[in-house]
């Protein structure tokens, strides 16, 4: 057990991670030694940042609590702390549960969780920077809001964290300014809803303008943009994207379905129709773009019908990034209120299989249609006998990567080069340095 180090455990999305992050950044300035996501934790103390968005979520995370509480009954740790999205929506349950965390706090009490730390030395140095990136220093998580207001049937979001609040733009530029000062060349731009981030503040969509304000600051040379949302989607964010080479040909937008029965019930407020036309303006607008969507099976109601219409549209849209996943019912929501949970596990199974099934062999063609192309690609790292890199097509962790031999040429970490593709599979590359 390590006095004065803190391992901190982030789970669930990037979201979560840029809290993470925040934490790290305060108590290096008071001295403690942050390890993130430790594969043999040793801290005096631990922190678990709790994701709580579907049910497997929370299995994980409430088995993850578990485990660090065995270290403690072991004596191998002196304090336990959980915060983040599961303990936000159950924290009463948590504290009456599991008794032997010290204490729950919820995703926005931050300065209450640091208070209640003992300080540290301050002589003490923490291994970060104040920077305290939990991610490779070249690319950064920024997250432009909290919340969201869209209250689709089988979401837990909003309850978990309420209503759709953007930061103000100049907070948002100023961190991207003081990033890049540090190095950071990409940013993935998140929120729950993208598109909407400005609403709350005077009524309109401002993602266009805050996007060319970020694009416009030196030194950025990429950026992602993640969960956009279909409904009342700013078209005029597509043409700061043909308007600027650093904002990448990349669009994460989740969809959930596509038959008119599914999107109703699932309370979208789109249609089948509506989909389709905005999916074919988008790629009539941005040639090249790669579009990531994300699909539900097993929603309440869904009928065979229902999930072939699905398959039949992810066939004919070809989408370049699709993740799936089952419909989890989760209590408090419109869905878990008003419909019954009726397709059985095994079906919902078959058909998650099924649909990921065709992606594969889509990811793997479209993939070989890059053989012999010249793209410019990031390192991300290097692993064993390779480079293992990314194109502005790829975000970190969820989409394809591209390898390169380290066998010829020594390169650096956080840099770009121009690569020819030379091999390919159903979801990464093969290449060779020009």
């Amino acid at each position: 057990m390590k006095k004065n180090q803190i391992d901190i455990v982030t789970m669930g999305c990037s979201k979560n991670l840029v809290d993470s992050e925040k934490l790290v950044k305060q108590f290096e300035k008071k001295g403690y030694h942050c390890v993130p996501d430790s594969k043999r934790p040793q801290g005096e103390i631990a922190i678990i940042n709790t994701c709580g968005f579907i049910e497997s979520a929370k299995e994980e995370s409430i088995n993850t609590i578990l485990e660090f509480v065995q270290r403690k009954l072991e004596g191998q740790l002196s304090h336990l702390y959980v915060m983040g999205c599961l303990s936000q929506r159950y924290q009463k349950e948590l504290e009456k549960e599991i008794p032997e965390v010290d204490k729950y706090y919820g995703k926005f009490n931050y300065k209450q969780l640091l208070e209640d730390m003992p300080d540290a030395p301050k002589d003490f140095q923490s291994r970060f920077t104040t920077s305290a990136h939990l991610t490779p220093r070249h690319y950064a998580y920024l997250k432009i809001a909290e919340g969201c207001d869209r209250h689709c049937a089988y979401c837990a979001i909003p309850l978990i964290t309420g209503k759709h609040i953007s930061r103000p733009k100049e907070d948002i530029l100023q961190e991207v300014r003081e990033q890049v000062a540090i190095g950071v060349k990409e940013f993935q731009v998140i929120e729950q809803e993208l598109t909407y981030y400005g609403v709350d503040l005077d009524g309109h969509h401002h993602i266009a303008d805050l996007i060319e304000d970020i694009a416009n600051i030196k030194g950025v040379k990429w950026i992602r943009l993640h969960y956009a949302y279909p409904n009342q989607f700013p078209m005029e964010l597509l043409d700061v994207m043909n308007r600027h080479d650093n904002v990448c040909k990349y669009l994460d937008i989740a969809l959930q379905h596509i038959s008119n029965n599914m999107l109703t019930r699932m309370q979208r407020h789109v249609t089948k129709q509506e989909t389709l036309d905005l999916l074919a303006a988008i790629r009539a607008k941005v040639p090249g773009i790669h579009i990531r969507t994300t699909l539900m099976v097993g929603f309440p109601g869904e009928t065979n019908e229902d999930f072939n219409e699905l398959l039949k549209f992810v066939r004919n849209q070809r989408f370049e990034r699709m993740g799936a996943f089952m419909y989890s019912e989760e209590e408090g929501t419109y869905s878990a209120i008003h419909y019954k949970d009726d397709v059985p596990m095994e079906v919902k199974q078959e058909r998650l299989d099924q649909l990921m099934a065709e992606q594969q062999i889509i990811s793997e063609e479209i993939e070989a249609q890059k053989l012999g192309t010249i793209m410019k690609v990031i390192i991300d790292r290097k692993e064993g006998d390779y480079y293992v890199g990314r194109t502005e097509y790829c975000s970190p962790e969820v989409d394809p990567e591209v390898l390169i031999p380290a066998t010829k040429h020594p390169l650096r970490v956080g840099n770009f080069y121009q690569v020819k593709i030379t091999g390919s599979e159903e979801f990464d590359l093969y290449g060779e340095i020009l």
